[in-house]
């Protein structure tokens, strides 16, 4: 017998303390006296959507090139790994992240490090050009040559016809990054990577009052150049649907729906999160039981948000069985999502998906460089605060708001389909 537990609401909040230098920094600190460790996180106010369309990729090069070195650091890994510590980063259309983790007695490495490579990078061209090589191989293996590899490159586009996430943080063109040098390199770092474009978040055994004293005295100095406020073009409203077909190298047809949604921080958001839950996040769940096992279309099926700061999608990805009519497949996923958009889900599907983003929020936050991370997105999207006030907006989505905003999203002619077809020859 099945017995559906409730984790009651567990209210679980995140303290910190703000700080802000006068070259506009925002510095952020969580007290966590429960680990040895700590996490320096820098985010940039900087990703794929701020690009040139002529020059896209440049975001994620930067990721690269912010490893490159200074003239006081040569090597950036090497101090990381003598202060007992490990490092890395990820781009994607809306920001560039590096965090540190290491012993928190050595804190003031990590800060001292981060500030040196804010503007002391070594841009010199035998440097571009060694990332470079990186990130266009890292195109070709990813992107190009991989199997379904290329299915954003090509559904991005598709589904966006003005906004620059009509583009993947890869790059439009493996072209765009070949032809970057020195010159285009510094342009963008001295456009983005400045004090007022950043926010340091600093998680676990340390005083906050420290922090703030050790960030005035390593970023404190460092002069802030104008960032431009970011004016991008608003993506109309899809009114028809768009379909493309292509044929690849690969084992079995790949079915692809995207679907425009609100923005990240829209109630939208929250409603269609837990909706895709419900529909796909665990073995028992909606699509796995019918599309996979029931009906036998489809040897995996998932639907998931891409969560991005403006307008996003709602994207159903699903490997079909050898011999199924993708067209049937198709149909078959609408009357899932029609299904929804007609009838409320049940109140014990939606309790099992509540309970399931209560405790992977709670399982992530035990870790200082997820609560790091977490305070400095909230931060960048208004307000570090509202990690503390998620829960509660994930709590209160109702069956009536999950039906409402499903009839809204999940219309024919707001989709946008890839049939991604095992090549014939």
């Amino acid at each position: 017998m099945f017995i559906l537990v409730s984790l009651g609401y567990f209210r679980f909040m995140i303290g910190f303390e703000r700080h802000r230098l006068a070259n506009g920094l925002r510095v952020i600190v969580h007290r966590d006296a429960a680990t040895p460790m700590v996490t320096t996180n820098i985010l940039y106010d900087a990703g794929a959507r701020d690009e040139d369309p002529e020059a896209t990729g440049f975001a994620h090069l930067f990721e690269h090139l912010m490893f490159e070195g200074t003239s006081n650091v040569p090597l950036f890994d090497v101090p990381v790994m003598m202060a007992g510590g490990e490092n890395n980063a990820f781009t994607n259309n809306d920001l560039t992240n590096y965090y540190i983790t290491l012993p928190a007695g050595n804190l003031e490495t990590a800060l001292w490090l981060e500030a040196d490579r804010m503007r002391g990078l070594d841009l010199a061209e035998e440097r571009v050009n060694n990332q470079k090589s990186v990130v266009t191989e890292e195109f070709r293996q990813r992107y190009l040559n991989q199997p379904y590899g290329d299915i954003q490159l090509l559904l991005r586009p598709l589904a966006y016809r003005v906004h620059p996430y009509r583009w993947s943080a890869i790059g439009m063109d493996i072209s765009h990054i070949e032809k970057a040098d020195a010159v285009s390199a510094r342009r963008f770092y001295d456009r983005f990577y400045t004090p007022s474009n950043a926010i340091i978040s600093v998680a676990g055994n340390v005083d906050p009052d420290e922090v703030f004293m050790l960030s005035e005295k390593w970023f404190g100095d460092i002069i802030c150049e104008k960032v431009s406020k970011r004016n991008l073009p608003a993506e109309p409203e899809q009114d028809s649907r768009r379909e493309m077909t292509v044929e690849r190298q690969v084992p079995a047809p790949h079915l692809i729906m995207a679907f425009h949604m609100g923005a990240r921080e829209s109630r939208d958001f929250y409603i269609l999160d837990l909706l895709t839950d419900i529909l796909a996040g665990c073995d028992s769940a909606r699509f796995p039981s019918i599309l996979v096992r029931k009906k036998e279309l489809f040897t995996d099926a998932d639907i998931y948000l891409t969560g991005e700061a403006d307008p996003g999608l709602v994207i159903f990805s699903g490997r079909l069985r050898n011999g199924t009519d993708i067209r049937k497949a198709e149909a078959a996923v609408m009357d899932q999502l029609q299904e929804v958009s007609a009838e409320h889900v049940t109140p014990a599907e939606l309790e099992k998906a509540r309970n399931r983003y209560e405790s992977h929020r709670l399982m992530s936050y035990m870790s200082a460089s997820n609560k790091a991370f977490g305070l400095a997105y909230h931060e960048l999207s208004g307000d570090a605060g509202a990690i503390n006030r998620e829960n509660e907006l994930y709590m209160s989505v109702t069956m009536e708001e999950i039906t409402s905003a499903s009839a809204k999203t999940f219309r024919p002619e707001n989709c946008s389909v890839i049939y991604y077809l095992p090549s014939k020859r």
